[in-house]
């Protein structure tokens, strides 16, 4: 299922979301300017959880990996990589920071980021492989919007048999099984080396977007939830 649009209007322009989205694009094209360094560039600045675990061991300076935690969060692969993630942020990015305003919601775009990144460590605590990418931040949102408006209509493709259908769904139908997706993956590449999808990370960000929207649903809506 892919995402297309929801049907749930922002009160107020995403001020903080289009920033985000802006500064992902603008590191991407730094990234484009490295050339045959970009290896390099991920290696250094690319949350790499072998780092992070000899630094909590004591063996290396806490600065480098912590920041890399921060930095990570907005550099990309691919562009396909960049235009997923940036695809997920625009659709859902909006409610959520209309609700947690935009202060907050920066805070917790990189709290989730953090957390998406922590389950990852603890998971793959020696692994020397780099992981970029802004996919746990985002998922901490998704996470959020499925806990805020779990009933909010999600224009989406779906694949039937030979067809794509467009369809409105309620949120935490689409948003659901995404998340059933990145646990099931996540399970079955346990133990696995190498590059591919942090999926980990995935569900880190996501549960952590679960915990902040019920605290935030507890605080009282601003707002219902548009149904069609």
């Amino acid at each position: 299922m892919l995402p297309l649009r929801d049907e749930l209007p922002a009160s107020r322009p995403p001020v903080v979301t289009r920033l985000l989205i802006v500064a992902n694009v603008l590191a991407f094209v730094f990234e484009l300017s490295l050339g045959h360094g970009l290896g390099e560039f991920f290696r250094m600045h690319g949350l790499v959880p072998a780092r992070l675990a000899a630094a909590m061991a004591g063996n290396e300076s806490f600065a480098g990996p912590v920041a890399s935690v921060a930095v990570s969060m907005f550099l990309h692969a691919n562009w396909m990589h960049l235009i997923g993630n940036m695809w997920y942020l625009w659709i859902f990015g909006d409610n959520v920071e209309d609700r947690l305003g935009r202060v907050g919601f920066l805070v917790f775009y990189l709290a989730a980021g953090a957390a998406s990144a922590a389950l990852h460590v603890l998971i793959n605590p020696w692994s020397p492989v780099p992981t970029v990418g802004a996919s746990g931040a985002i998922a901490g949102v998704l996470g959020a919007y499925l806990v805020l408006y779990p009933r909010a209509r999600v224009l989406t493709l779906v694949p039937i048999f030979f067809f794509i259908q467009i369809v409105a769904l309620p949120a935490f139908l689409v948003l659901g099984f995404w998340f059933v997706v990145q646990f099931l993956y996540g399970t079955l590449t346990l133990g696995a080396s190498g590059g591919g999808t942090a999926f980990w990370a995935h569900v880190g960000g996501f549960v952590f977007g679960l915990i902040v929207g019920l605290a935030a649903l507890g605080g009282g809506s601003s707002r219902a939830w548009v149904e069609k």
